[in-house]
């Protein structure tokens, strides 16, 4: 099992906790952390893009002057591609980009994800995150202490106070363990969660 520090809010080392291998010490799948990355993106993707074709764009129902005789090259319409205001050739149409990865392939993805982070030394277990009150002033001593600059931040269930300390600060996300994905756990330099939130994650992806 992968034994981690656990540190205190001081940024202190308070002790050490082991991480469950089949979560945190898997190999890590490269291909399906590149998919649940795409995936992830994909689904965000509005597919709203629009533009007319030819056939969609007013007017120009008649030949704008006869086939033959005026010197001009011929001409079917003024709504043509070639023409000021004409339609466009291969005008993009609204389209869903979204794609499924099935349950065992996001576990996986997931995984994998964690584990890199592990192997890399860029996971870090709070002994817990527990604030009087929402304040920004707070948490950001917390990162200070911990020399953390751009971080996903996991919280337990029901920390809101500490969930409400960290959103205006710049480069911090905070996520549930029920929430947390591939594309967050790669974008951060590093992963924060508390021992409760790693007993959840435990229980839930084990």
């Amino acid at each position: 099992m992968a034994n981690v520090s656990v540190f205190n809010i001081e940024g202190k080392e308070v002790g050490t906790i082991d991480l469950n291998d089949a979560i945190f010490g898997v190999e890590v799948n490269e291909h399906l952390l590149h998919m649940a990355v795409v995936n992830q993106l994909a689904n965000k993707r509005q597919g709203t893009q629009k533009a007319k074709t030819r056939s969609e764009v007013s007017g120009g129902g008649r030949k704008p002057w006869r086939q033959k005789g005026t010197g001009h090259a011929r001409q079917g319409s003024i709504r043509a591609p070639q023409w000021t205001g004409g339609g466009v050739v291969f005008a993009p149409t609204p389209r869903d980009y979204s794609f499924k990865m099935n349950r065992k392939e996001k576990r996986a993805a997931l995984k994998s994800a964690l584990s890199s982070m592990v192997a890399d030394k860029k996971f870090i277990v709070m002994e817990d995150l527990n604030f009087d009150e929402i304040k920004t002033k707070n948490f950001a001593a917390v990162l200070k202490n911990l020399e953390v600059k751009k971080a996903l931040v996991v919280l337990e269930d029901g920390n809101k106070n500490a969930e409400l300390s960290a959103k205006n600060i710049q480069g911090i996300k905070t996520s549930k363990t029920n929430t947390i994905n591939v594309y967050d756990i790669l974008k951060y330099n590093t992963v924060i969660a508390t021992k409760a939130a790693v007993a959840n994650i435990e229980e839930v992806y084990a």
